[in-house]
């Protein structure tokens, strides 16, 4: 009867140690949010503006980061690679860019590894200072600098690895300690039989 209690005790202190284990990976698995941008979200501006940003709730990794600034005619105006600072992602963009509305697509690794994206729109009233119908023509089906450079799967698939083999870990251990208990009163059941003869 003894050897029962004990037994049921360690594997619940095996189970409530995995459930603990397993229960702290929740809040880690949680992605970054963006709160604002700059531009906000269908503001109408006077000019397109020099960089665009996005600001978010944590850090985010520079791995794997991309902003495209799309024209209405499907141009990319982002010019060179985003800049991460603290907890903004920004891109700034070329010269000379058209009047009409712009499509910003992002694409950032959240502080835990994961890939997060969104995107928000913008209209610009009137064209960049110095924009000419010849200074678009380059830019058409120009790839932005770096695109291919986005090896966010790593990060996205090693994320919950840990976490499951720390709840794997902790039960094995209930369950060897279990065994071990187990063995260790099998081989020692003359002194029970003693005190009962």
């Amino acid at each position: 009867m003894r050897l029962i209690r004990q037994f049921r005790g360690v594997l619940l202190g095996a189970i409530v140690a995995a459930a603990v284990l397993l229960g702290t990976g929740g809040p880690a698995s949680a992605h970054d949010t963006a709160e604002s941008t700059s531009p906000s979200s269908g503001a109408t501006l006077a000019a397109p503006p020099e960089k665009v940003s996005v600001t978010f709730n944590h850090n985010p990794l520079a791995l794997g980061s991309q902003i495209v600034v799309s024209s209405a005619a499907g141009s990319n105006w982002a010019d060179g690679p985003v800049e991460i600072v603290d907890n903004v992602a920004s891109q700034k963009l070329k010269a000379g860019a058209p009047a009409g509305q712009y499509t910003v697509q992002w694409r950032v690794a959240s502080s835990d590894g994961h890939p997060i994206e969104g995107s928000f729109t913008f209209t610009a009233a009137a064209a960049a200072p110095g924009a000419t119908a010849a200074a678009a023509v380059p830019t058409l089906g120009t790839p932005q600098p770096g695109t291919t450079q986005a090896p966010t799967p790593a990060p996205d698939a090693s994320q919950p690895f840990p976490w499951s083999v720390m709840g794997f870990v902790a039960v094995g251990i209930g369950i060897l300690v279990a065994l071990a208990l187990m063995a260790k009163r099998r081989l020692t059941p003359d002194a029970g039989s003693d005190t009962e003869d």
